[in-house]
């Protein structure tokens, strides 16, 4: 499979702060012993961290064997297996990190999200790289048309980038938008068509039926194999996060994952929790405001940041 990687902001940059948020690295300093206290202070921190209480608990049994197992195991040398197994966890989750595959085009990503997760910035966003990055024919659909202000916002987006908006009436249908919206991108022999939706909270039935109309209506034009869900995620909610992607999946196949805020006070470990239970890949965070702060999520650079010290 064919793979467009952009020459992003290093994730590094929004993980700085990771380390001071998390402690985990200051408990594999050489200074510290493998012993009850250790156990259970790593613990904690996974928890708080947003890794959540049954995927912390797993992490703590499974080093708790390998270090049996070994013996006299160096702290540093649980430290190398620790990094490991988080890794391996990542890894076997097809698509973590990569962006988008544009082997079918239009390729079309719906995005998707509750109310206030980024995803009209994370629309402009993608457009940008694509567009200016790696010069692909992009098009916007503002497809939240309960606000003005969201399309408003996406035309913007558009004007800084270059980029067509296909947009109708406030209150318009979403999927007669959609609709229009494949037909435009179709005709103009477009690489991508990026489809923004309106926030709608998970737990809302009338919403999702909207949504699952939506999608509906760009797989029947479109066809499944081009149609690809994004579900934007605030990386600051933490395990609420993973709450949302579990109900949004329920309503609608989520392809990938955007975690946007990841700048803000994200701990990150929600990342990993994502991976565990849905096995749907992160293949982008967030790391601020601009056309460029949108990087592809690498793996050995968040395991590094949250446990190297």
């Amino acid at each position: 499979m064919a793979f467009f990687n952009f020459s992003l902001k290093s994730i590094k940059a929004g993980l700085n702060n990771i380390k001071e948020k998390w402690g985990i690295s200051k408990l594999f300093s050489g200074k510290n012993k493998i012993d009850e206290a250790f156990w259970s202070e790593l613990e904690e921190k996974l928890i708080l961290g947003d890794v959540g209480v049954d995927y912390s608990e797993e992490i703590i049994d499974y080093l708790k064997g390998e270090a049996k197992r070994a013996k006299n195991i160096s702290i540093e040398e649980l430290r190398e297996i620790f990094m490991e197994k988080l890794s391996s966890e990542l890894e076997a989750v097809p698509g973590m990190g990569a962006a988008f595959e544009l082997d079918v085009r239009p390729l079309v990503l719906l995005l998707i999200g509750v109310n206030g997760s980024g995803k009209t910035t994370s629309a402009g966003k993608l457009a940008f790289q694509f567009k200016n990055h790696a010069g692909k024919n992009v098009l916007l659909a503002a497809g939240d048309t309960f606000r003005a202000a969201a399309v408003e916002q996406l035309k913007i987006w558009g004007e800084r980038t270059g980029v067509r908006v296909i947009a109708q009436e406030q209150g318009s249908d979403a999927a007669s938008v959609a609709f229009d919206a494949w037909r435009a991108a179709n005709n103009s022999n477009a690489d991508l068509l990026i489809v923004d939706t309106a926030g709608r909270l998970h737990d809302k039935h009338n919403l999702m039926e909207e949504l699952k109309k939506v999608y509906r209506v760009l797989v029947r034009e479109a066809g499944a194999e081009r149609v690809h869900v994004v579900l934007v995620l605030d990386a600051v909610s933490g395990q609420n996060s993973v709450m949302q992607a579990e109900t949004f999946n329920a309503a609608v196949p989520v392809n990938s994952i955007i975690l946007t805020k990841y700048d803000n006070s994200a701990k990150g470990g929600v990342i990993l929790s994502i991976a565990k239970k849905l096995k749907v890949p992160v293949r982008y965070i967030g790391l601020g405001e601009g056309e460029d702060d949108l990087s592809a999520f690498d793996i050995k650079a968040f395991i590094k940041a949250i446990i190297e010290d």
